[in-house]
């Protein structure tokens, strides 16, 4: 069945690509020294006009960080004032009291900020800044404190897979919405860390692990990058005798695995949209077509669209309207967004699963 272009759940826009560090595993490769090119503030307000016509998206203010962009407030206040909703991605040291006060004012609903680990330690090496945990943690108090809900998020590899538990534990005693957990994509300066990956039976007992906490977890948990998380989910229910909806399952049972091109999209700061952050196939450029032709007829997005077009054991799979496999990780490995995933250990029932 062909998924025809609805219009996006999420938008997250890299408002900027630059930054105040220098993470090691960056999508973006982000530095201090911002690309040229990047959307005007006049450019910018068009985007989002164009957006707020085709439907009310949740906005993704991202980056880089979009903190360095000097007129963020004014457009975080534009997006509002046209009906969309509007968060914030932040690494958070750049967060203080006046910050987060000037977030509240223009309207900003939801701020996630990353913690890599639950120590100085571990989050520091990820950030290749000292000083990074605890001037995210100032960040998150001063967020608190200005009445917005945040949410932390977390990208796993080797490097930080026990940490998991105790990011969790501290998600929750610092009075986050939610954890969102993403599984490292190499792509950008992710690229380099492609040994950290962790291997795709772990990757399996991360999400199987993740399933289990979500009976018990006093907060949000969400599993990004991770289409697997879907299947698992409907395989563990079944064995549970649990059907899924939206009072057992809460969001997840209403949502599928990889949305990019489906319900989700990536701009960049200079205008380019992509399926997602992770995946550089190009749909098109918001400077040279309008948003609603790219996001309803471009190549890309009506590919990813279409499940029929799923190679290998994705294209055999029973789960993958459910899951579609990362089709990012799909690109990384192959050059081909539409070929199966490679971090899938399940064998689907066409292949001999039982």
């Amino acid at each position: 069945m062909i998924n025809m272009a609805k219009p996006p759940r999420l938008i997250a826009w890299e408002t900027t690509a630059g930054c105040n560090l220098s993470c090691r595993h960056c999508r973006g490769s982000s530095t201090s020294r911002k690309p040229a090119g990047e959307l005007t503030t006049e450019e910018a307000m068009h985007f989002i006009d164009e957006i707020a016509q085709i439907g009310k998206p949740i906005l993704i203010l991202s980056g880089g960080e979009p903190l360095v962009r000097d007129d963020i407030y004014d457009l975080a206040s534009y997006a509002v004032g046209k009906g969309l909703s509007v968060a914030l991605a932040t690494n958070g040291t750049l967060v203080t009291s006046e910050v987060a006060t000037h977030l509240k004012d223009v309207g900003i609903r939801r701020i996630s900020v990353s913690l890599d680990g639950a120590s100085p330690q571990i989050h520091d090496d990820f950030r290749c800044m000292p000083g990074a945990f605890d001037g995210a943690m100032r960040g998150i108090d001063a967020i608190k404190d200005a009445g917005i809900g945040f949410q932390i998020n977390t990208t796993i590899t080797k490097r930080n897979l026990t940490e998991i538990p105790a990011i969790l534990e501290l998600a929750t005693e610092i009075g986050a919405e939610a954890l969102h957990i993403f599984l490292l994509v190499p792509t950008g300066r992710g690229k380099e860390l492609e040994e950290e990956e962790i291997p795709p039976v772990e990757y399996e007992r991360v999400l199987n692990w993740f399933y289990d906490q979500q009976k018990t977890a006093k907060i949000q948990l969400k599993a990004t990058c991770a289409p697997h998380y879907f299947r698992i989910m409907r395989q563990r229910a079944k064995k549970e005798g649990i059907e899924i909806t939206v009072k057992t399952h809460g969001y997840e049972a209403m949502t599928k695995g990889c949305l990019g091109g489906t319900g989700f999209c990536f701009v960049s700061s200079t205008g380019e949209v992509y399926p997602c952050g992770y995946l550089p196939a190009l749909a098109g450029s918001i400077k040279e077509q309008p948003f609603k032709d790219i996001w309803e007829n471009s190549q890309v997005f009506n590919d990813l669209r279409n499940p029929l077009l799923l190679k290998g054991k994705c294209g055999d799979c029973e789960y993958n309207e459910v899951c579609a496999g990362c089709r990012a990780r799909a690109y990384a490995a192959t050059g081909d967004y539409l070929a199966e995933e490679p971090y899938c250990i399940y064998t689907p029932r066409k292949q001999g699963s039982e």
